[in-house]
């Protein structure tokens, strides 16, 4: 089991299992919800998630799309499109362990920072590295 939470400690939460997916975005919106110049999320199939503390508040940025945060502290959560059902992802930065997940690809490498070098070998998605 993988726990994790806000930096204040308001929402709290608990992985079962291995993730499905461990995958570094590059697209504006991913961005611009996180203030980052990319976002690295764990995905896990919803049922798959315990909330033990708290509930994050719900943002909806896109027509189907799903931001969550701890409305105390702003810490970024969970992204949930309604294009990929059953699955949510998870900002790799709540996990307490976060380094236990090794990053499998990159999506929307063709909005990727052009200042921004990366350099492992990993694959690297124009669009969504998952079918929608």
């Amino acid at each position: 089991m993988n726990g994790g939470g806000c930096r204040c400690g308001a929402v709290r939460l608990t992985a079962r299992g291995e993730p499905d997916a461990v995958v570094y975005c590059h697209c504006g919106d991913c961005r611009r919800s996180n203030g980052a110049p990319l976002s690295l999320f764990v995905g896990y199939e919803v049922g798959r998630i315990e909330m033990s503390r708290g509930t994050p508040k719900v943002y909806e940025s896109a027509p189907g799309v799903r931001r969550s945060f701890c409305g105390d502290c702003g810490t970024s959560m969970f992204y949930e499109d309604e294009r990929l059902p059953g699955k949510v992802y998870i900002s790799i930065g709540v996990f307490d362990a976060p380094e236990s997940f090794e990053p499998e690809a990159h999506s929307w490498f063709s909005q990727k920072l052009s200042w921004l070098d990366i350099r492992d070998d990993l694959p690297r998605h124009e669009a969504s590295s998952h079918p929608r």
